[in-house]
């Protein structure tokens, strides 16, 4: 197995939360890269968003995840990375990647605000539209896919590891 691990998946689907301890369990170190992102850039993802649009946003997305240069890590990159082609390109290259997969309904009970939680959508785009959309790509470039629906945090973090474990033979 590839020496580190990068979540995706839709927000509010756990990358984050199971990162930090898969990554504690496993002895690794944890990278989000949105706040790599908000460190480069010197202000919220929204304020950046904001201020450049999504377009220009997802430039600074994939180049800050591109330049991730690390080894033995679980990184948890935006729901967006997806559209970064480069920057998934490079994940595949050093890591594993790991879709954490919940249905619509649960996503959609989580956040209950997309626009607070700092998702975009397109002039005219509903948010099953993006669901819809992101799921082909999360599927596409998933080594590893770990549903999540009708499972506590705690289940879907066994549920992680022992699908990396059985992945890594």
């Amino acid at each position: 197995m590839k020496s580190n691990l990068i979540f995706i998946g839709m927000p509010a689907v756990g990358k984050s939360t199971v990162g930090v301890v898969v990554a504690k369990q496993l002895g690794m170190q944890f990278i989000d890269t949105d706040l790599l992102i908000q460190k480069q850039e010197k202000r919220l993802l929204r304020e950046i968003i904001a201020d450049v649009g999504e377009e220009g946003f997802l430039k600074i997305e994939n180049q800050v995840n591109q330049e991730v240069n690390v080894e033995n890590a679980v990184i948890s990159p935006g729901g967006s990375i997806v559209y970064c082609e480069e920057a998934m390109k490079h994940f595949k290259e050093i890591g594993t990647v790991v879709y954490l997969k919940a249905s619509y309904r649960t996503i959609k009970k989580r956040i209950r605000s997309p626009k607070k939680r700092g998702v975009v959508l397109k002039k005219g785009q509903s948010f099953r539209d993006l669901y819809n959309e992101r799921v082909k790509l999360f599927e596409k470039y998933a080594d590893i896919t770990v549903c999540e629906d009708g499972y506590e945090i705690e289940q879907t973090i066994e549920n992680v590891l022992s699908a990396v474990k059985e992945y890594g033979k």
